[in-house]
């Protein structure tokens, strides 16, 4: 489906890339890895037409579309939320335009005249094509990726403009799920959602009908969706068969191998080398060194291996010991005018605990955040602090606060403590600040930067109280790693908003859920704990006896009763006679034309409850982690899936029919 052959990207001296060669197959999920910087966006870039290579070339059938997701940039105003999802209908939508146009001029013409028989001819035609596209499933469709990506229905009418810079991410990538090219291209499409709606992207994703290449720092979504991996590193790009756990086992191996076969080779250079060098005197051995010297020539060098960039560990400052309880939250209560986010609201934080906050934009997380580090108060109930505790509270908006004239280095050196400021330039190069980057005016740096010197400026101070706001959001791999470690081995309390599993997952014991217009629950686990409850929860619910179904309710099917005649004083054999034979050509007829439809009723009914069980079981086997490590089982499981879907929505499509069918047909034999 598309191509890629010996590309090239250079900035001035700078090589990203080169002789990059690869295909990507319909249907294919392909990761792009390696640290920022190293040309994931790039490429995607290149393959989307925004920018050129410096050489090579890219291929794909002609009228192949390509939908791009950028990190950031896009803002849209001026229209509705549902006309600008709407639009992604836009062939659709020109064509059932042009119909109703055509039906008007017909209206115009003489049926008898030959244009009026042209034009009929142009619009069944156009009919044609309108049906293939199936019109009548575009509402319900818009409906439900934008209910899926967090989005209300009091949310179609708003104006796009009204929206955030990640609600406009969301916009975005409804508008991209909605038109399904053949290639999705995504960079980093998770970090502005949160773990509910990030569960049903992934879903989505799952059973999307075309290519994906992805780039994202969330390990999870990498290895459940991607069973190819290509890896930026040094200016090459190197493929592996398998998602991102397995590329980064085997880019060991292949590191490993590569810097044995290095070594080797070298060993036998020396060797010829000093042959040559022992025996170029000597001419009874001329012809030898002549020999070894074109052998040398001949010798295909490996190159060396690059060497790989320094991880640091890093450890936080020694924070002063606190009393047991922390932070305290009695009965509180907190309303914006109308909109009340807690009420009665108790919570505590312990000594030592790491704590995950979750749940969707709007439900509450940043208002807890400012209330339980008391930089706001409750309108009723009292925050308490516990005995010697130091807050740091990190969040996006701290990045806006910093001096625009003072260099990365400065910004950070002024708050280190002294036994940490010459730690401050390796704790930098951790978070993608390396070489020259550290003398850089705060000013000239970019949002994601700008709030990772923030996050280095609360590292390095001591404190026994750690809140952190979304602090993975602009780190690569190996930054998340340096911070993961840090928590772990740190001895305060720590609570983290954040949608990363696989970085909350090793380090929280506690995850505290916020849903709009509902209490906070605590779950006393890590992610994966809260998520599989929350799993139980959803299923028990759609099992619940007293929970409609998602299909129609079965329509009552009334027994045809033949009308009877109006009561006579004395009724003849003839009229008896008469009413038996219309009752039987009744019961004969209703059975002749409804009884094969009740049949087909039946059996579908029965169908549609096997395949509902085998959805669910085929879903759970999907999330099993040995499926999701296995490429070929996991491709094999998502396409059992895909499978299911169809059967399944094709059986409610044809339930529905036979629903409408059996009732009028009902109502017409009880006359």
């Amino acid at each position: 489906m598309l191509s890629i052959q010996s590309l090239r990207v250079e900035y001035g001296a700078r090589v990203l890339f080169s002789d990059l060669a690869f295909t990507v197959q319909a249907k294919e999920r392909i990761a792009f890895a390696g640290h920022n910087g190293a040309g994931k966006s790039t490429l995607m870039k290149c393959i989307a037409g925004i920018i050129q290579p410096t050489a090579g070339r890219i291929n794909m059938p002609k009228g192949t579309r390509i939908g791009y997701l950028p990190q950031e940039g896009i803002h849209v105003k001026g229209r509705t939320l549902w006309d600008e999802t709407e639009s992604a209908f836009g062939e659709t939508i020109a064509l059932r335009e042009k119909i109703e146009r055509l039906s008007n001029e017909l209206e115009k013409l003489d049926p008898r005249s030959s244009p009026y028989g042209d034009l009929l001819e142009e619009i069944g035609e156009l009919e044609l094509q309108l049906d293939d596209v199936d019109p009548d499933r575009m509402k319900p469709k818009i409906e439900s990726v934008l209910q899926g990506l967090g989005f209300s229905k009091k949310d179609f009418t708003r104006d796009c403009g009204e929206f955030s810079g990640g609600w406009q991410m969301r916009i975005a990538m409804a508008k991209l799920f909605l038109q399904e090219p053949a290639a999705l291209l995504l960079d980093e499409p998770t970090n502005h959602l949160d773990i509910g709606t990030q569960r049903w992207v992934e879903e989505y994703l799952k059973s999307y009908p075309g290519a994906i290449l992805l780039i994202s720092h969330d390990r999870g979504l990498l290895d459940t969706l991607c069973t190819r991996t290509i890896a930026f590193s040094h200016g090459r790009a190197e493929e592996y068969a398998g998602n991102f756990s397995y590329f980064e086992r085997e880019s060991v191996l292949r590191k490993e191998i590569r810097l044995k076969q290095y070594t080797a080779q070298q060993r036998e250079i020396a060797d010829i080398q000093r042959f040559i060098d022992r025996f170029r005197a000597s001419a009874n051995k001329a012809t030898l060194v002549q020999s070894r010297i074109k052998m040398l020539d001949k010798i295909e060098r490996i190159p060396a291996p690059e060497q790989d960039d320094a991880v640091m560990n890093f450890r936080f400052p020694n924070p002063p010991a606190s009393g047991q309880s922390v932070a305290k939250l009695d009965n509180v209560s907190k309303a914006y005018g109308h909109l009340q986010i807690f009420k009665g609201f108790d919570f505590e934080a312990t000594r030592g605990e790491k704590i995950a906050i979750v749940g969707p934009n709007g439900a509450g997380k940043s208002t807890f955040c400012r209330m339980i580090t008391g930089q706001e108060a409750p309108d009723d109930g009292s925050h308490n602090f516990g005995h010697k505790v130091a807050t740091s509270f990190f969040s996006q908006n701290h990045a806006d606060e910093l001096d625009p004239t003072k260099t990365v280095l400065e910004t950070v050196e002024e708050v280190a403590s002294r036994e940490n400021v010459a730690q401050a330039r390796s704790l930098l190069g951790c978070f993608l600040f390396r070489g020259d980057d550290v003398f850089k005016k705060v000013g000239v740096l970019s949002g994601g930067e700008r709030s990772r010197v923030a996050l280095v400026r609360m590292l390095l101070q001591p404190a026994n109280f750690l809140i952190l706001d979304e602090p993975t959001n602009h780190l690569d791999m190996q930054s998340q790693d340096v911070l993961q470690r840090a928590l772990i081995d740190y001895s305060g309390t720590v609570m983290i908003v954040s949608h990363n599993r696989y970085f909350l997952d090793p380090l929280v014991t506690k995850t505290l859920e916020f849903r709009p217009g509902e209490d906070p629950r605590v779950f006393v686990g890590n992610i994966t704990y809260y998520l599989d409850k929350i799993a139980e929860e959803e299923k028990a619910e759609r099992n619940s006896p007293a929970k409609l179904s998602k299909r129609p309710a079965t329509p009552v099917i009334k027994p045809i009763v033949a009308p009877q005649p109006a009561a006579a004083p004395a009724e003849t054999a003839g009229n008896r006679k008469d009413q038996r034979r219309q009752d039987a050509e009744l019961r004969q007829k209703r059975a002749k034309v409804l009884k094969p439809l009740e049949d087909e009723f039946a059996a579908l009914e029965k169908k549609i409850a096997e395949l509902e069980v085998a959805q669910n079981t085929l879903t759970e086997h999907l999330s099993d982690p040995a499926v999701a490590a296995d490429p070929d089982k996991f491709r094999q499981a998502s396409n059992a899936v895909a499978s299911v879907t169809t059967q399944l929505e094709t059986a409610y499509s044809r339930w529905a029919e036979l629903s409408e069918e059996i009732e009028k047909l009902s109502a017409q034999f009880a006359g």
